[in-house]
This record gives structure tokens, C-alpha cells and sequence, in this order.
């Protein structure tokens, strides 16, 4: 684990050189806040969504897997791999338009594993989707 994890600003600095992957980036997701205690990401509505205009579900899930995986790398430390083992996502109202905010925040940070709750809210602050994320660390050395 890290002794000093970063504060936002080295997060953000942090969260640029990881990158976000592909598939975050074909989706448009951008990191806006980024340390151990709270990750903020934005993703937009359009280019997302279902055929009938709706956010698609899945991108909720794309975005709060992203913003928790991350948190929990950040958290693991050098040598160490957090990987996803259980994701659970409970769909409550539909974006249509606009930006989606994701807001993640630690539930549990232990040795070997941590949980994340992800709350994804329209540009109005409606919830929209509720993620939990639970991770496992890993040593890669």
C-alpha cells in the first residue's frame, strides 16, 4: 500500500500517465478529480446511448468501472494489481443529453481487497445509477 497516497493534483497527474484505456477513451470519459479518498470522471450522453436516446446502461457500468478499478491501483501502490471481482449496478433514472458525472468513494480499503461505491448523476444532479466495485490486490512482482 502507499505510505503518502497522491493528493488530486499528483491523482490527476497520476490517473494521465496510467490512462484510461480504450475503451474510456472511445467513450469519452475525462478524470476531473483523482485521489485515494474521492475519483470524479465526466462521460457525455451522446455517442452512449441505447437506440431509443437513453444513456445505455452499460456506459454507466463502463464509467464506474473505470473510476473504481482506478481507485484501487492508485490505492494498491507500486507492485501491487488491483483487479475486479464483483460489479453490481442498480439502474435508477436515464440521461438523454449533456454530460453523466461519476463520483467514486471508497466503502472498504484492506490488504487484499477494496470496495468502491460509484454514483453516477445527469447534469442536473439526478442520480442516475448506483455502482458498487469490489477489487482484489495482487502482487505482480
Amino acid at each position: 500500500m502507499t505510505d503518502n497516497p497522491p493528493d488530486d493534483v499528483n491523482g490527476l497527474l497520476w490517473a494521465a500517465q496510467r490512462g484510461m484505456g480504450a475503451l474510456g477513451e472511445k467513450m469519452g470519459l475525462t478524470f476531473t478529480e483523482f485521489s485515494v479518498e474521492r475519483c470524479v470522471a465526466t462521460m457525455p450522453v451522446e455517442g452512449n446511448t441505447q437506440p431509443v436516446g437513453l444513456m445505455h446502461g452499460g456506459a454507466y457500468v463502463v464509467l464506474a468501472e473505470s473510476l473504481g478499478s482506478m481507485a484501487a491501483n492508485m490505492f494498491a501502490g507500486p507492485g501491487k494489481l488491483a483487479v475486479g471481482v464483483d460489479l453490481n449496478a442498480t439502474h435508477t433514472r436515464s440521461a438523454t443529453s449533456g454530460l453523466v458525472t461519476g463520483v467514486c468513494t471508497p466503502i472498504h480499503l484492506g490488504r487484499s481487497m477494496t470496495v468502491h461505491e460509484i454514483v453516477v448523476s445527469d447534469d442536473q444532479g439526478r442520480r442516475c445509477s448506483t455502482i458498487r466495485i469490489t477489487n482484489y490486490i495482487k502482487s505482480v512482482d
